[in-house]
């Protein structure tokens, strides 16, 4: 499939903004996309935003294509347990697979390979099928275990990107901090953009 869809995946950890600011500007990019969220993940979307996503998968589908202006069909919605998805088979895997924000837990489990829900098998199938998989992990400190967890898994050619924003762009508000990092997970993706400048064209 020439265009197919990239699947973003939202967890439980704060900093829903990344991965709602990623997913505007892939729409307004006209990129056809799959989203997933975790049930704690739609908690915090509610808790940290203006956003109120529902319960029910249709409705979700249809409130973040009405919030976002998206094109009929732009974006699928499958709920942890819609074990048909299509990425849920290395036949229907999207070539990018972006988990933002990616939980500890979240991290733990695609490392270990469990598939305990649709977000966990995602991953696990893009990694199977070496497909592009980033992780935009959101904690602080990492203990051990998370570092070992994040090797493994670029050892596997997983992208682990975590949330990490520089300020040498002198940042005016939040959203450029949240542009930072979105740039560079659209840096990963190869999709052009203009939310930063190259390094050193500011510069210049």
């Amino acid at each position: 499939m020439k265009n197919k869809p990239i699947t973003l995946i939202f967890t439980g950890a704060s900093g829903a903004a990344y991965g709602l600011r990623l997913l505007e500007y892939l729409v307004s990019q006209k990129k056809t996309l799959i989203v997933l969220m975790s049930d704690p993940a739609k908690m915090v979307i509610n808790m940290e935003t203006e956003l109120k996503i529902p319960n029910q998968s249709g409705a979700t589908e249809a409130y973040l294509t009405k919030w976002y202006n998206a094109a009929p069909g732009q974006i699928t919605f499958f709920s942890n347990q819609q074990w048909m998805a299509p990425i849920a088979s290395g036949s229907g895997v999207s070539d990018h697979t972006v988990v933002c924000p990616c939980t500890t837990g979240t991290l733990s489990a695609i490392a270990n390979g469990s598939s305990h829900s649709l977000i966990e098998r995602a991953a696990d199938v893009a990694i199977k099928e070496r497909k592009t998989l980033i992780l935009v992990v959101r904690e602080t400190p990492f203990s051990s275990i998370h570092l070992e967890n994040m090797l493994k898994l670029s050892n596997n050619g997983v992208i682990i990107l975590p949330a990490n924003p520089g300020y040498y762009n002198n940042p005016k508000s939040v959203a450029d901090i949240i542009d930072f990092v979105v740039s560079r997970i659209l840096d990963q993706l190869n999709i052009e953009h203009d939310l930063m400048p190259v390094w050193g064209e500011s510069n210049s």
